[in-house]
């Protein structure tokens, strides 16, 4: 790890809190991929068009066969990115992986970034596509009755809000995958401060991308910050995936520990010695590929029940 961190350092590209929102998606793209595993041949990629809470999203599809040889579950994945950054290119490799190693079917979406659309667009979408799936997996050639979602980072935030949304709703989850995940208001437990800088994602970075995307006096929200929901007691199964040398490992373990509080069953796993965004690191971090197993056991179990 310290030596990918001595890499990036070395390549001096700009830090997000120095560029505009289009350039840092830009530069986010193009070095997405660079450290992630190639991406993986799939006998399903599908790109399609999904409704969003205000209008028509782009989504993809992966499937490790075909919707003639089964009707797969499906895992509803939600990039991360700050809520700023990130797209269904920047996630590719790893949307192939899960759906490789799980054996179940992928759907990444595209939600509307802010600056354009702030705090709560991206929710919304999420919700409405949550919502959507069910009733329209059959269509696809997938299994509405077997769904999880799940995220990475700002993904990860908006899978728990989504499983929180579910259970009022009704709605039946299998999981909630919650890789390196935010869930506190202010950004102000120890680990912030530990990792502020120098750990990839620092603290500079984590300001930028909540000033574009949520005004301060919505911070308490619990669509923002699900540790501040009323009540998290009924919630689906959650895999928690996180990185030590992180600026969200704090929250993260305090999520988990509260979800097993209130009766949900918890698969915590801590990855020692690495950082944020280190399950895209797959070609230089054996930890990346532990945690890949780790989601895609975690799945197996939760979607393809006997």
């Amino acid at each position: 790890m310290a030596g990918v961190l001595t890499r990036i350092h070395r390549a001096n590209r700009p830090a997000f809190h120095s560029l505009t929102p289009k350039q840092a998606r830009i530069g986010y793209l193009m070095g997405a991929e660079i450290l992630d595993l190639p991406r993986a041949p799939l006998p399903r990629v599908e790109n399609l068009s999904v409704p969003g809470a205000e209008g028509p999203l782009a989504a993809r599809l992966y499937a490790p066969k075909t919707a003639e040889e089964a009707r797969l579950p499906v895992l509803l994945y939600l990039h991360g990115g700050g809520f700023t950054i990130g797209s269904l290119e920047t996630h590719d490799s790893l949307c192939r992986q899960l759906a490789l190693r799980s054996g179940a079917a992928v759907l990444s979406l595209d939600y509307r970034l802010a600056p354009e659309h702030k705090f709560p667009a991206a929710v919304d979408d999420a919700w409405a596509v949550m919502r959507w799936l069910p009733g329209a997996a059959a269509a696809l050639g997938l299994d509405g009755s077997r769904i999880a979602v799940g995220g990475d980072s700002a993904g990860g935030t908006l899978a728990a809000v989504c499983a929180l949304h579910a259970r009022d709703l009704g709605q039946d989850l299998a999981l909630q995958l919650l890789i390196t995940p935010g869930t506190c208001a202010h950004a102000d437990t120890p680990s912030h401060k530990l990792f502020a800088n120098g750990f990839l994602l620092d603290a500079a970075a984590i300001a930028w991308f909540f000033d574009h995307y949520i005004e301060h006096h919505h911070k308490r929200d619990w669509r923002f910050a699900p540790m501040e929901a009323p009540d998290h007691s009924g919630l689906a199964p959650a895999c928690v995936i996180l990185a030590e040398c992180d600026p969200l490992v704090d929250e993260g373990v305090a999520y988990a520990d509260l979800l097993r509080a209130n009766g949900a069953t918890v698969q915590l796993e801590l990855y020692r010695g690495v950082t944020h965004d280190f399950i895209k690191m797959g070609r230089s971090i054996p930890e990346a590929l532990l945690a890949l197993d780790a989601c895609a056991l975690a799945l197996k179990e939760a979607l393809f029940k006997p």
